[in-house]
């Protein structure tokens, strides 16, 4: 008879505690071998205690993470280049959960998806690590969305306004603007104090280094962490990015800070995802995607919001791209059931170069006026209203019929405002400044003006509000009301500004 056999229960389980947790010195390590490497998954036996999420070290100096647990051996995803893992090759576990750099040591860096430098600056000495998987904060740790988020584009603050804490997807077919919304929003960000943190995910590298530009051409360099998980890294690296992001925000959030993320895109992480099951042998579901794809992204942006006494807010800006304007693909209707609205860019405005092509038809916010100024609420409430009535009369008006003057009058007022909803990229624009351009055009200012040149007449009413706003910046700031004379002062300065400019047609006349 063993031994142990003769032990009471008691004194086995006193036993085993004493095997689990060995007495402090030199500890052996278990090592595995590699059976198995296939396209970013190696198949490891001999490790038969190692945990799930556990990171583990391979010879090559390689990191996995354990993804599937089998009785005689684990599916593990590589963080690393597949082939310097060979067949027959050692794999030590680590005892650690994947873990990334965190805090404000990373502001102004540019990183992989674990955090390592990849701007030639040296290395994060000074970041404390932070576990990539949390829990999402419960309903009593959250306060309602009801601070706003200025992305600087006339078109999403008017319609489809964005709070603190609230998480909005940037959803649309390729080439259509979703990245320049994102980084626009960034670039508004300057006098705001807000953190942000750009995960790109999947995508090429030159278009990676043009948001790098373009957020150091917009002085936000020194706010703003940029996460790289190119598409020529290992698709291990693409999974985890977003949840490294996540980590690094919940770290700044944990010190009062207001954070924005923009995971860019999550297409491409579905897709990951996807390869990485197939190849684990994970049985395949809808479009081949894994039955918890939906649980992988909810539980990755459920850890967005607005929390309690002491902490800050994450926003959170998922891109997803669609093909052929379908909707209802499965990614996509996935997201917009996770998140708090969607800001639709539509193929069709890009062709008659609407941009941004944000479709107010399409696009919502669920959190609404809550996360609004209210001079915004009274000067664009009707606004989702003007431009759907104008393009069916647009649509009608095609067929050659005969218009009265009324009809003609609501063409051009809406023809006037869809202009004046146009805004070039990296040019995002102060609150005043809009409120003044969209009252302007929805009052009838610029209803005189050639479509063509309403441009010019926008930014002559910008250059007049940036040198006398009349008080709209601190209505705004104070949520104040925007009453008859405030609204009266504001017109008169568009129509001086715009027949300072020369662009009307009585200038010309």
């Amino acid at each position: 008879m063993p031994p142990e056999a003769a032990l009471d229960p008691h004194a086995r389980d006193l036993v085993q505690a004493l095997l689990d947790s060995p007495p402090p010195g030199p500890r052996i390590s278990e090592v595995g071998r590699v059976l198995e490497v296939v396209d970013g998954i190696a198949i490891v036996t001999g490790l038969s205690s190692a945990l799930a999420d556990e990171v583990l070290e391979f010879a090559s100096g390689v990191r996995g993470v354990v993804f599937d647990l089998e009785t005689d051996r684990l599916g593990v995803v590589l963080l690393g280049p597949p082939d310097r893992v060979q067949p027959g090759e050692h794999a030590r576990r680590t005892r650690r959960v994947l873990s990334v750099p965190a805090g404000p040591a990373l502001l102004g860096r540019v990183v992989d998806a674990l955090g390592r430098p990849r701007d030639g600056r040296g290395p994060l000495d000074s970041a404390p690590l932070r576990p990539i998987e949390a829990e999402a904060p419960g309903i009593l740790q959250r306060r309602p969305v009801s601070r706003p988020l200025a992305t600087g584009l006339k078109a999403v603050d008017a319609a489809v306004p964005v709070g603190l804490g609230q998480r909005e997807l940037i959803v649309g077919d390729r080439q259509t603007g979703k990245t320049s919304i994102a980084v626009d929003t960034i670039l508004n960000q300057r006098a705001t104090g807000v953190i942000c943190i750009y995960c790109a995910i999947g995508q090429r590298g030159d278009a990676v280094a043009k948001v790098i530009g373009a957020i150091r051409d917009g002085g936000m360099t020194a706010r703003t962490i940029v996460i790289a998980a190119g598409d020529e890294d290992a698709p291990g690296l693409s999974y985890v990015a977003p949840y490294g992001a996540m980590a690094m925000a919940e770290s700044l959030a944990a010190q009062d800070r207001d954070v924005l993320v923009v995971f860019d895109d999550l297409t491409h992480h579905a897709r990951s995802y996807r390869e990485l099951s197939l190849l684990l042998r994970r049985p395949p579901g809808r479009e081949a995607f894994p039955g918890d794809i939906f649980y992988v992204h909810a539980r990755l942006l459920e850890r967005a919001g607005q929390f309690g006494e002491g902490q800050g807010s994450i926003t959170a800006l998922p891109v997803v791209e669609t093909q052929a304007e379908n909707l209802s693909a499965y990614i996509p209707t996935n997201l917009i059931s996770i998140t708090d609205g969607q800001i639709y860019l539509s193929p069709r405005l890009v062709r008659r170069n609407q941009f941004p092509a944000v479709d107010l038809g399409v696009s919502v916010s669920r959190v609404g006026g809550k996360a609004q100024a209210r001079a915004f609420r009274e000067v664009a409430g009707n606004l989702r209203v003007t431009l759907s009535q104008f393009e069916e009369l647009e649509d009608f008006a095609r067929f050659g019929t005969r218009l009265d003057a009324a009809t003609r009058a609501r063409l051009t007022r809406g023809a006037a405002v869809r202009a004046a909803l146009r805004q070039p990229e990296r040019d995002p624009m102060a609150a005043g400044e809009q409120l003044a351009v969209l009252l302007a055009a929805i009052e009838g200012v610029l209803d005189d003006i050639d479509e063509s040149r309403i441009p010019a007449a926008v930014e002559a009413i910008r250059a007049h509000m940036r040198k006398d706003d009349h008080g709209l910046a601190g209505l705004i700031g104070a949520d104040e009301t925007l009453d008859e004379q405030a609204r009266g002062r504001v017109l008169d300065a568009a129509r001086r500004a715009v027949r300072a400019s020369g662009q009307t047609d009585d200038a010309d006349a």
